[in-house]
Formats: C-alpha cells, structure tokens, sequence
C-alpha cells in the first residue's frame, strides 16, 4: 500500500463498515441474505396411554388443535418431533378434547383466559 507504512512485526488489518445493507457490485445493488436462526427439532411426550387421540397446541402454531397430531408409540407415550428456533414456548396437550393445563414437574405460566400453559425453552 503506498503512503502507509507498517512496523516490522506488527500485524495490519484494515475494518470497513458497510454503508447499508445494499452493496453495490458492478452498478448493481445486492442485499444481504439475512441468515435464518438454526431451527433444532424438539420432541414433546404426552404419559396418557388411555388417550385416543392427543394434539400439540402452543405459540408455534397458533394455538391449533388440529394441526400437529401425535403418535403413540408402543409403551403407550404421545410423541411429536417439530422443529422450532432458539427460545421460549408455551404449549398444551390437546387430549381427547381437553386441554390438558398441568403436567408433574413442568414450567407453568398463566394464560389471559384464567388457565396455564406449560412452558419449553429451545437453546
């Protein structure tokens, strides 16, 4: 680089900071892609062997009791798999029409409607 002189045994780095998020690259304006949070899947298990039927319900579908039907498996448990982004959750158990508000040992939260929602945290 002419007119910049560099100490012997002195690393050099140059920072730019982008004027926006366009960059502009032959004339032409380009965006930068925003990357997308890393999606982890996340099992959720329902102990109700006598069920007929159980549906997971929460913020991540909108509260829909139909949308994410669960299997059961051969030792009687509710399983669903779903993948969702790095955060907090509330959900419920959708259970033979019921909406099942408590489970021994979950994070609760109360709901507007005077009811509890259990609580997931995705790391």
């Amino acid at each position: 680089m002419r007119g910049l002189t560099i100490p012997k045994g002195k690393k050099y780095s140059k920072m730019v900071e982008p004027e926006s998020k366009k960059m502009k690259s032959k004339g032409k304006s380009i965006r930068k892609k925003k990357e997308k949070p890393v999606e982890k899947t996340v099992e959720f298990t329902f102990g109700v062997p006598d069920a007929k039927e159980v549906f997971l319900a929460g913020e991540f579908n909108n509260w829909d009791t139909l949308s994410l039907p669960m299997k059961k498996d051969k030792k009687g448990i509710w399983k669903i798999k779903i993948k969702l982004t790095p955060g907090r959750y509330e959900y419920k158990f959708f259970a033979d029409n019921v909406w099942v508000e408590s489970l021994p040992g979950a994070e609760k939260s109360s709901n507007p409607f005077g009811t509890q929602n259990l609580v997931t945290w995705v790391k």
